[in-house]
């Protein structure tokens, strides 16, 4: 292997070494959903590193200039991870392809080469500091977990497929985010996956290689450790009282979605799912979910709509239903919102959803835009408007949630809220856009770890998949497939206690975790100018 690795990286040259690198970085993306495939960052990462190490070697010598081969590198493999991992995104393009499929080299190829120039700009400052042996390990990962921190806030942030995710795979390997937040996992996954580039090449590079491999050893066996431990005190069994929870998934094809001929019938596929008898011997539900935008109505103004909901409801029942929420003189405002409606068929809270998807539902930069003919995926007059914050949503005695809807599950630092405590999170989707690719899976990894981190169990609705009851370890309840139509009753799980009290998708340990490398990074260089 070790030869394997120095020829690959050493002879290749043009478009061999550049294909390599995209190789590389696409290899790396084995380890996120559905493929799950761990071992994937151990063989894409020591390439990294080695390419890396070729360009310093033979790099221009002084002048920013020697830093433009990393830079180009980085692109190359951060093209090949968003590019593998996130291709599925133009099948969206093609529901309304007679509109939008000029659009899929945009989507398929630009929005990778995009998001690569993070790992671009990382690579290039870790080439400023590329030392000897453990440190360039520890450098790359200081500077790659910099760029995924800032990839999730700038341009309102897209934190997908963060690399932390590679290294979580399971439940048993998710609960030390509830130390370290994904930030933290981010650095600690390079650091990790890195570090067989210790065992190749010259002394130079091998330098450290004990300490970097014991490291790394280390970390693996205690983030395993953690797991096995906090999984075996977990609190698994919902509490006598806790509110049964029904899960609606009527998997309605996304052209079919906002036909006006078909509106009725969608939505009384909803309602006749809504009213199944439950299992022999099982109670009714006291909460039952719907999807993302799963009413084909306007709500309020459709009260027919509300009516048709209180009548099938049992007393005391509450439905909580995805539906567009039109607001103003002339509907003039729109949002994308979760209502709960009671058995006398009305609204008894809202929540709107306050991250909007750029140009799926807002189109940013607005005027230039549509003078170019440019227009949201979700075509409504003047898009949606974001709500201006988050509130938790009281809908008993016995159930506060906080509201998610679709990938406002995947900013962690973004789930702060007003109003009373939450007991679990709601997360309601509609993934019918992707088909059955990687996307909605990778969709709902990133929801599974929101609740590890707040400590809540997830109740998440899916148009087409995927549904899903985990408790707050992110252990799977019960779930339905992509696809699958029908429903889920299941009891709420309960609460659990988070390693800080309070969740981890701040940023302290990642900071923490920053200045400690930087001081590793210092006494480690002392000590290949003592080897020098």
């Amino acid at each position: 292997m070790s030869n394997l690795y120095q020829r690959l990286t050493s002879s290749l040259t043009g478009w061999r070494k550049a294909l390599l690198t995209i190789l590389a970085g696409a290899v790396v993306t084995l380890a996120l959903p559905p493929f799950d495939f761990l071992p994937a960052g151990f063989i894409g990462f020591p390439l990294l590193i080695l390419l890396i190490d070729r360009d310093a070697q033979t790099g221009v010598p002084s002048g920013w200039k020697r830093l433009r081969p990393a830079f180009i590198t980085g692109w190359l493999f951060g093209f090949g991870y968003f590019l593998a991992g996130l291709w599925w995104i133009g099948m969206a393009l093609l529901v309304d392809a007679e509109n939008f499929a000029w659009a899929l080299p945009l989507a398929i190829l630009g929005l990778p080469a995009f998001l690569a120039l993070f790992f671009a700009c990382a690579t290039a400052m870790a080439r400023i500091f590329w030392g000897a042996g453990l440190i360039r390990i520890l450098v790359l990962a200081i500077m790659l977990g910099l760029s995924e921190y800032i990839r999730s806030f700038i341009l309102t942030g897209f934190p997908w497929n963060a690399l932390g995710y590679t290294l979580m795979p399971t439940p048993l390997l998710m609960q030390s985010i509830t130390i370290t937040g994904l930030y933290g996992m981010n650095i600690l996954a390079v650091v990790i996956f890195a570090m067989p580039a210790l065992l190749f090449g010259s002394a130079w590079q091998r330098f450290g290689w004990r300490s970097g491999l014991t490291i790394a050893i280390v970390l693996l066996v205690a983030h395993a450790g953690y797991g096995a431990w906090r999984l075996q005190q977990a609190v698994s069994e919902p509490a006598a009282d806790a509110p049964i929870i029904r899960l609606v998934q009527a998997s309605i094809p996304q052209d079919a979605k906002w036909d006006n001929q078909l509106r009725r019938e969608i939505f009384d596929k909803h309602l006749n799912l809504s009213t199944r008898t439950p299992l022999s011997g099982k109670p009714l539900p006291d909460v039952i979910i719907w999807p993302e935008t799963s009413v084909p109505y306007v709500l309020p103004q459709v009260g027919e709509a509300l009516s048709a909901i209180g009548a099938a409801l049992q007393p005391n029942q509450i439905l909580l239903a995805g539906a567009v929420r039109g607001e103003g003189e002339a509907l003039s405002s729109y949002y994308n919102s979760i209502f709960a409606i009671n058995s006398a068929g009305q609204v008894t809270t809202v929540a709107d959803k306050v991250h909007l998807v750029p140009f799926g539902e807002y189109l940013p930069l607005e005027g230039l835009l549509r003078s170019l003919g440019m227009q949201e995926v979700i075509e409504l007059p003047g898009g949606f408007t974001a709500a201006p914050a988050r509130h938790s949503m009281n809908i008993s005695p016995k159930l506060t949630l906080l509201p998610l809807i679709c990938y406002e599950a995947i900013f962690p630092s973004e789930l702060g809220y007003q109003g009373k405590a939450v007991d679990a999170i709601i997360n309601i989707t509609n993934d019918a856009w992707y088909g059955n690719t990687p996307g909605p899976y990778q969709h709902f990894r990133q929801a599974q770890l929101r609740a590890v981190e707040q400590g809540l169990p997830l109740l998440r609705a899916a148009n087409n998949g995927i549904s899903a009851i985990t408790d707050s370890y992110g252990r799977i309840s019960t779930q339905m497939k992509l696809n699958e139509i029908g429903i889920i009753d299941a009891p709420l799980p309960p609460k659990a206690a988070t390693f800080w009290g309070k969740p981890a998708g701040d940023t302290q340990f990642f900071f923490i975790l920053l200045f400690t490398l930087i001081i590793s990074c210092g006494l480690q260089g002392i000590r290949t100018q003592r080897f020098g």
